[in-house]
């Protein structure tokens, strides 16, 4: 599992690589309120190109961050999802709280 970020104009960038799991939830939590810390970023987009695997706690995971950052207005996209990202956002309709962009 593997977290990485970067900011250009205001937009937080995200790559979660790897498997979003009960093992690897607490890194990915902790690490991703770290980078989500700053006030200054318009919006999220998290790339989950990488992510090969993701269970219900790693659903938490994102669903966590999500709420934290409607509270603050700031929008979460997820863009090239790979095909197991893709399926668990269709079956669980995260796509309707964290729209997929290109």
């Amino acid at each position: 599992m593997n977290v990485q970020s970067k900011t250009i104009n205001n937009t937080l960038y995200i790559s979660i690589s790897g498997e979003l799991d009960e093992h690897t939830a607490e890194y990915a939590r902790l690490t991703l309120d770290g980078q989500l810390h700053s006030l200054s970023h318009n919006q999220v987009i998290i790339d989950l190109n990488a992510l090969s695997f993701m269970d219900s706690t790693g659903v938490g995971v994102l669903i966590g961050r999500y709420k934290k950052l409607k509270e603050r207005n700031v929008p979460v996209f997820v863009c090239n999802p790979s095909p197991h990202a893709d399926k668990i956002f269709k079956l669980t309709n995260l796509y309707e709280i964290m729209p997929r962009i290109n």
